[in-house]
């Protein structure tokens, strides 16, 4: 009897075991969360803008850029006409002072071109991390409630990947997927005319300025 009631218990023990994941795993959806991301309306504005300020900066970038060049032919001018053997000496010396002058002066140029890009990529990527983190926090705003109205215990994200750049979910059969809801959900607030993802090339929107060439 002692034996029977002990295979009872380690029975019961294992199916409790087997059994606890799978009714405390509740309800699960899934979401493309790149897909919303991407094809959200203020994505596409926060690029325009971000696009824009790069230009902006690109502007700036090229007239430091003109007066530098500027700065270098007048330094070699000026060294040409130190070295002019017809003028006084007194004056060759006046040359050579002005020409040590504007040497001094594009070294100037240059350590400013060099901060204002360093500058310039930091603004750019801190602007474009301020931008995904509100929209993403956004869409969380937006899921969450979903999943609260549809008893949903987890929402797995199904465009997430490992370390190793492998998919994080092998497999959904896409039965509780709410992608196109949140999206429609989230684009049902964009104002008429606003941006759509292809409206505007985003190419440049996170380049700093090309550094100098000297």
């Amino acid at each position: 009897m002692k034996k029977h009631i002990s295979k009872l218990i380690i029975a019961a023990v294992i199916w409790l075991g087997l059994t606890a994941p799978v009714m405390a795993q509740g309800r699960i959806a899934t979401i493309d969360l790149r897909k919303v991301f991407e094809n959200y309306w203020k994505k596409a504005e926060a690029d325009n803008a971000l696009q824009d300020r790069a230009q902006e900066m690109d502007k700036e970038f090229k007239n430091l850029a003109d007066d530098y060049k500027k700065a270098k032919d007048d330094y070699v001018k000026l060294q040409a006409q130190a070295a002019d053997q017809a003028v006084a000496a007194d004056e060759r010396d006046k040359r050579k002072k002005a020409a040590e002058a504007k040497l001094l002066e594009i070294r100037e140029s240059e350590q400013t071109i060099e901060s204002f890009r360093r500058q310039a990529s930091a603004t750019l990527d801190e602007q474009k991390r301020r931008m995904r983190d509100k929209i993403i926090g956004e869409i969380k705003t937006v899921v969450n409630a979903k999943a609260k109205t549809a008893s949903y215990t987890f929402v797995i994200d199904v465009s997430a990947e490992s370390l190793t750049s492998t998919p994080v979910l092998m497999y959904a059969n896409g039965e509780n997927d709410i992608t196109d809801d949140v999206l429609s959900q989230l684009n049902a607030t964009a104002p008429a005319g606003s941006a759509k993802p292809s409206d505007k090339p985003a190419d440049k929107s996170d380049k700093a300025p090309d550094k100098t060439k000297k």
